[in-house]
């Protein structure tokens, strides 16, 4: 979306001081547990852009609540499984051994959207060590929700969305859809389903020496994401409203999960 479709979806500009007043009609309180799914664009034209985004978050939670968002980079997943777009086969290699390693304080994210990677680099923002699936936290606990982030099962129960589960935390989906929640895949690692395991490899900074680590992770399936969330939202329910032009959910993370896992047992093979 341009920055003239962004003018044209609101009638006059959205500023921080909106995007506090609408989030806490929706009920996000000061002192919650929150991960933040947002898209910009959905927002429509936004004073101050994505500082102004998170600043409002930050200012609805207070340092007494936990503000957390994905800090998700995809560069470091196996280029050989790269489809949009592939790169050339023999690429592979030579991307494989010269990319820098993974450094929490410093590798931007991928994929995330602009106000997650505007989060990642604010003062007092923490960050997981996880190569693939970091979280950006800020606010009372969040050292604590990311300290015990493992390798292994990144998305799993040891992982920050395991730490939101813990606190009665919420997903607030600011502009998306059920289609990119990740706590989603947190019930995918806890459901009884079929799913393939593979050993993976990234590069990260130990000691100032740059290691290739091994982890075993799951085949992750985002395929029926939309219809998951849907299903939930029809027979659960969560918290709706609108932030700017944007469409947003607050859903409570605990029941979203646990109906989650169920769901998955009964319609994945």
């Amino acid at each position: 979306m341009s920055e003239a479709d962004a003018i044209e979806r609101v009638e006059k500009p959205v500023t921080a001081a909106q995007i506090r007043s609408e989030l806490s009609e929706l009920g996000v309180e000061a002192g919650d547990t929150v991960l933040v799914h947002a898209s910009l664009s959905s927002l429509g034209w936004v004073s101050g852009g994505p500082q102004a985004v998170v600043e409002a978050l930050q200012a609805t939670v207070t340092e007494s609540g936990t503000l957390l968002m994905p800090a998700h980079t995809g560069q470091f997943t196996d280029p050989a499984d790269w489809e949009n777009p592939p790169v050339p086969g023999d690429w592979v290699e030579t991307i494989r051994e010269t990319r820098p390693p993974f450094r929490p304080e410093a590798t931007p994210s991928r994929g995330v959207g602009t106000i997650a990677e505007t989060f990642r680099s604010y003062p007092d923002v923490s960050r997981s060590g996880h190569p693939i699936y970091s979280f950006s936290a800020w606010g009372s606990e969040s050292d604590r929700v990311l300290e015990d982030h493992t390798l292994d099962y990144g998305l799993g129960p040891d992982s920050p969305l395991g730490g939101i589960y813990e606190r009665g935390g919420s997903v607030l989906c600011l502009g998306t859809g059920h289609g990119t929640n990740t706590s989603l895949h947190l019930a995918e690692y806890l459901a009884a389903i079929d799913a393939q395991e593979r050993t993976r490899h990234a590069p990260i900074l130990q000691e100032g020496t740059r290691v290739e680590v091994e982890y075993r992770d799951i085949e992750l399936d985002v395929s029926d994401f939309t219809e998951l969330g849907a299903a939930f939202e029809a027979a659960v329910g969560c918290e709706t409203g609108t932030v700017g032009a944007a469409e947003t959910k607050l859903v409570d993370q605990q029941a979203l999960v646990d109906f989650a896992v169920e769901w998955l047992e009964s319609h994945r093979r």
